[in-house]
């Protein structure tokens, strides 16, 4: 009886452990670095790190939904970018001389660039939708090959500019700062507007994932494609409605970066994919399928930036903070590789 007993509550620490190692590393992180700095958890940095975890998180809520089918997309950041110049190129004020649309004598409504931005992520979605449920291309070389289309593209577009130049766009009108980039304040605080939209957004998500007949057949062919079919799900019809709603995400992230970074160029969005995908990873999302949540993605987001965020407020060597996320990543997918074999 005393070894049963011994060997479940084992069993129970393991599964314990690998649920919430992700956190316990945060937490880890966070201690350390209190220890150091301890101003590190001051509410400005707090509201900071939210801030620059919002966009990537929007993205990670789209790439979150691709993930629990068994795929994955890696054309993320280059269309984001690609949409984002087309943001930038409709909200650059009237008054600068080098504008990508000299005819424009009137800022546009904010829904114009924002519907274009939108316009942009589900045109190479639905790409990217059409190869996996039509043409049965696996998720990771159809997305390979959007990357470089939506790279190529970007580069033609801003190099297409009426002064000559392939400068990066910039100088925004202050409506488009104000509502994509502002603040709410809230006496002596001021919470950036861009945090309020993540959670919305994710709050959107949760419904769509947990109250929709969509989320339903999302998992059921995550978790057994032909099981799903069967059953009588329309397999493609899912997968071209989840890159659709990913699509629509990387859009409204795109309008909200070229906000923050307020310029945008050839290389905007570089790298963007790793975080997304990360953060569903940190957050639980399985690359096995048919396995996360939209809570745990928002918690993979605001924690991959936390360790971004407290690596630079120490001072550690960027290329130092390349292999730490590297190993980060590593090991949070060996931790879901781990906990799936566990399952079986």
């Amino acid at each position: 009886m005393q070894t049963t007993a011994a060997k479940w509550n084992r069993q129970k620490t393991i599964d314990f452990l690998l649920r919430y190692a992700m956190y316990i590393i945060l937490l880890a992180i966070l201690v350390v670095v209190s220890a150091i700095r301890p101003n590190f958890l001051a509410l400005s940095n707090i509201l900071n790190i939210l801030k620059q975890a919002s966009t990537k998180g929007i993205l990670a809520l789209g790439c979150a939904g691709l993930i629990v089918l068994a795929g994955t997309d890696l054309s993320i950041g280059r269309v984001m970018g690609f949409a984002a110049a087309v943001t930038a190129a409709l909200v650059q004020s009237v008054t600068y001389k080098s504008r990508y649309f000299p005819q424009m004598t009137q800022d546009l409504p904010l829904i114009v660039p924002l519907l274009a931005a939108i316009a942009v992520g589900v045109a190479f979605s639905l790409f990217n939708g059409f190869g996996v449920s039509k043409l049965k291309m696996h998720a990771f070389i159809i997305t390979l090959g959007t990357q470089l289309i939506a790279y190529g593209v970007n580069c033609l577009f801003i190099e297409a500019q009426p002064s000559g130049t392939a400068q990066a766009l910039s100088t925004f009108n202050q409506t488009f700062k104000d509502a994509a980039a502002g603040d709410l304040v809230m006496g002596s605080v001021k919470i950036p507007l861009v945090v309020l939209y993540f959670l919305g957004l994710a709050v959107v998500m949760w419904v769509v994932w947990n109250k929709t007949r969509l989320g339903k057949n999302m998992f059921a062919v995550g978790g057994n494609e032909e099981a799903a079919r069967v059953s009588g799900v329309n397999v493609a019809r899912t997968i071209m409605l989840v890159y659709l709603i990913a699509g629509v995400l990387y859009g409204i992230a795109a309008f909200l970066e070229a906000a923050r970074i307020q310029s945008v160029g050839a290389n905007t969005g570089i790298n963007y994919e790793t975080d997304a995908i990360s953060a569903c990873v940190i957050g639980g999302v399985s690359f096995s399928g048919g396995v996360g949540t939209i809570q745990g993605v928002v918690i993979g987001a605001i924690i991959l930036q936390a360790i971004n965020f407290s690596l630079n407020f120490i001072g550690v060597n960027p290329y130092y903070q390349y292999i730490i996320r590297g190993l980060i990543i590593v090991l949070a997918v060996a931790i879901d590789v781990r906990k799936y074999i566990v399952k079986k």
